[in-house]
């Protein structure tokens, strides 16, 4: 059989949508397959519609007195479900069907799976190409709970279709979608509980951690240490038995404990594909035991979040199209839970650092309430973290209001594109949260500037000076 396309991407996800547009884009050939809605996870059930609704919630935080000024806040949740739909359909565009057709991508709308090494069965249809890209996404994992799969539980997957606010919403998970929902709904007026055998969000800085987790129980929300063993009930009235023995009496239940690869029904043995324990096998260039076949995105084991999604789709679309060997490198990986207050990470945190470093590491520290522009907010709670190994950055952390726009310079000087010192010595508008981040570096720098050499030097032009008269 000759080959129908240059390449055939399974998925119309974020990683999917940019290597189909970028191979088509160079002029190839390229099927589209996506048997669900166009956009995938994050579109319809992930970022788009839980930043819409954390936006809502922002708005709701609002009530009471601040800053001298008083607001009396009205939950309707209709036009909260309203706004985070409105904003899926605005968004929408970016990832249609029309669209990418317009690039000269062919979009079939069936199921895929493999029927040979390069060769994919679609509906009626037979494709065979060179090249062949899996990014078909993850689902949320279920825990082995007894009793949850007679309750009808939550995930992401259908949180945003609630008809009613949920009078108390019981969260199994404390990771970056437990926490912000935890956020989002207490503050729209839920009760909310969220239940996680290990401290909240344990993969990131536990100092920064703590502060957010801090900031949300302040609002209200209750952590139980521990894990759920069973979970009974109806639609609306549930009971989750803790491992502590606990029995907590909840509306509704969200399922948040984790992210599995969605490639059961592609009979990836018959491609030759290897499948681990998180997900499909790859190597740095994401290529999968068989080396004619990519997997990128949250199918394959590594990283899960949107950004990266689109860079590994990038890097696929050069290597296909170019012949350009392209390695993914997360040295300089960003990432940002958008609790309140948010929290931002780039590169190592400083636990991990110290284990790889030891005493070689040292930490230069900004408080927001350090900042102008934060105090002048009433938000200035936080603080700004460069992790550093001598001038190298390693890591930088960062928890406060609107953290996450201060990552960018920072992927910059940990990737070698940019410097400290550039950044120490920038002219920032004032004010901005952003001049945290020269703060940060001049104080790494300080030492230097203001040490033993230059000050002689700065000595010996001044006693120059004198003596000229």
């Amino acid at each position: 059989m000759k080959y129908t396309h240059d390449a055939i991407v399974i998925g119309a996800g974020a990683a999917g949508l940019t290597a189909a547009g970028g191979c088509a884009l160079f002029g190839l050939s390229v099927a589209l397959i996506e048997q669900g809605e166009m956009g995938g996870e994050c579109l319809n059930t992930g970022c788009v519609p839980s930043k819409a609704l954390l936006a809502a919630a922002a708005r709701a935080a609002q009530e009471g007195e601040r800053l001298g000024v008083h607001v009396d806040a009205r939950i309707d949740w209709a036009g909260v479900r309203g706004h985070v739909e409105q904003a899926i359909r605005d968004i929408a565009h970016h990832d249609s069907q029309e669209r990418f057709e317009s690039m000269g991508c062919e979009v079939i709308r069936e199921q895929a799976r493999f029927v040979a090494r390069d060769t994919v069965q679609v509906g009626e249809r037979t494709l065979r190409a060179p090249r062949i890209v899996i990014a078909t996404g993850s689902r949320p994992m279920i825990p082995p709970i007894e009793g949850i799969d007679t309750v009808p539980y939550l995930t992401n997957e259908n949180l945003f279709q609630l008809n009613e606010l949920p009078r108390h919403l019981a969260i199994i998970g404390a990771g970056a979608i437990g926490m912000e929902m935890a956020s989002a709904f207490r503050r729209l007026g839920s009760e909310v509980t969220v239940i996680a055998p290990a401290r909240p969000m344990e993969r990131d800085d536990e100092e920064a951690a703590n502060m957010v987790k801090q900031a949300i129980e302040s609002e209200g929300v209750r952590f139980v240490s521990g894990t759920v063993s069973r979970c009974i009930g109806t639609a609306t009235a549930l009971q989750l038995t803790c491992s502590g023995g606990e029995k907590i009496e909840a509306s509704h239940v969200l399922v948040a404990a984790g992210r599995k690869a969605n490639v059961d029904s592609l009979d990836l043995d018959k491609a030759g594909v290897k499948v681990g324990k998180n997900g499909i096998e790859v190597d740095a260039r994401r290529r999968t035991s068989n080396k004619r076949v990519y997997a990128i995105g949250d199918c394959r084991d590594g990283p899960r979040f949107t950004h990266v999604s689109g860079y590994e789709g990038s890097n696929v679309a050069l290597e296909i199209a170019l012949g350009i060997p392209a390695k993914a490198d997360y040295s300089a990986l960003p990432h940002c839970t958008f609790t309140s207050p948010e929290l931002a990470q780039v590169g190592m945190t400083e636990a991990e650092a110290r284990e790889r470093h030891g005493d070689r590491v040292h930490v230069v520290r900004q408080a927001f309430s350090d900042n102008d522009r934060a105090v002048c907010e009433g938000a200035s709670d936080g603080f700004l973290k460069l992790v550093m190994k001598g001038k190298k950055v390693l890591g930088v952390t960062a928890v406060g209001e609107h953290a996450g726009e201060l990552l960018l310079p920072w992927t910059q000087v940990i990737a070698g594109k940019a410097s400290t010192f550039a950044m120490g010595s920038a002219i920032v508008a004032y004010p901005m949260r952003a001049d945290i981040s020269k703060q940060a570096a001049f104080a790494a720098w300080e030492p230097t500037v203001f040490g033993k050499w230059p000050k002689r030097l700065a000595g010996l032009v001044a006693r120059s000076r004198r003596w000229r008269g």
